[in-house]
């Protein structure tokens, strides 16, 4: 913990670079007068976007990959929040208190993306930039993006937001028939690939191969499919989370976990005054001592997110421009 937040004290040449990832990797590339277009994939692992780059290089040719670590915790409610406001979460939660949600704070998590997107620009260019933001959380909304993506090439910066890939990792977890078709991650990788050949994003990709265009791939974290259960004990505002839980007075397998028992040194909120963080490692989860093997036999194996290992961590960014 104490190298992570070395990294991030200095930003500008961190690894740790969701937080500011569109002013160092995006904002520049709209210094060259063409619209650019960023689609985030919601929990792209990096061997998920080499089973898909084949596709997209028929039609694209890379000018850049890169790669980047997400942030603590590796789930969207954090990494893609922090993307969208320029901004580590405890800074989110001090400068903008009405936009930011704990773990157990009722409502979404991640409604105020276009929000904080709205005022990291006002911050960063001296003169207005015409952007649009777009999430795209089920098939009615991807077709409407297939159908207007002409539309957004008017606009400096557009950025889109698609969550497939996520929902598919949450809902394998609930259905048997995913666990079938996603057995294991090379089933996983090549249930990503068929997704996105056929999907309306790649879709709405086409249609724009003969613009002059930038289009940027990137994403907010991975995921790891955990095998190891670990006991933790909470009270019920401890969070829900398989892969990280912050909560007071927390009790657990010490050689289990990473513990941030100061959440603001690791740029974290504190929900309350003896909140501490602790994170799963390799690929442990955590699990209550009540009903633990029947829901060890439920989580086991099963693909999740929010804590340290390479597979959510390291996150790809690649600029492209049609051939």
């Amino acid at each position: 913990i104490n190298n992570y937040i070395a990294w991030v004290n200095e930003s500008e040449n961190s690894p740790v670079m969701s937080y500011n990832l569109l002013r160092r990797k995006v904002f520049p590339e709209l210094n060259e007068q063409v619209p650019t277009i960023l689609l985030l994939l919601d929990n792209l692992r990096y061997d998920q976007w080499k089973v898909i780059e084949p596709i997209i290089t028929e039609r694209f040719r890379i000018e850049e990959e890169d790669y980047f670590c997400s942030i603590l915790p590796t789930s969207t409610q954090y990494s893609r929040n922090a993307i969208f406001a320029g901004l580590m979460p405890s800074e989110i939660e001090k400068y903008y208190p009405d936009w930011w949600k704990n773990d157990n704070d009722q409502g979404g998590k991640n409604l105020y993306e276009h929000e904080l997107l709205t005022e990291q620009v006002k911050r960063t260019f001296r003169k207005p930039i015409k952007f649009d933001y777009v999430k795209v959380t089920n098939v009615n909304h991807g077709k409407q993006v297939q159908d207007n993506v002409l539309n957004y090439l008017n606009n400096d910066l557009t950025i889109i937001v698609y969550n497939f890939i996520d929902m598919l990792s949450h809902a394998r977890t609930e259905m048997e028939v995913l666990k079938e078709l996603a057995s294991d991650e090379k089933a996983y990788r090549s249930l990503t690939r068929s997704w996105f050949e056929n999907s309306p994003i790649w879709g709405a990709l086409q249609k724009i191969v003969d613009r002059d265009i930038q289009l940027v791939i990137t994403t907010d974290h991975g995921t790891i499919r955990v095998n190891q259960p670990s006991r933790v004990v909470g009270d019920r505002e401890t969070t829900t989370n398989l892969r990280y839980k912050v909560g007071k007075n927390l009790q657990y397998e010490r050689r289990d976990v990473l513990e941030v028992k100061d959440p603001k040194k690791a740029f974290l909120p504190r929900p309350n005054v003896s909140s501490t963080f602790i994170f799963a490692k390799e690929d442990k989860f955590f699990l209550y001592p009540n009903n633990y093997n029947h829901y060890n036999n439920y989580y086991k194996d099963t693909f999740k997110h929010g804590c340290i290992s390479l597979e959510e961590m390291i996150c790809t960014i690649i600029r492209l421009r049609p051939k």
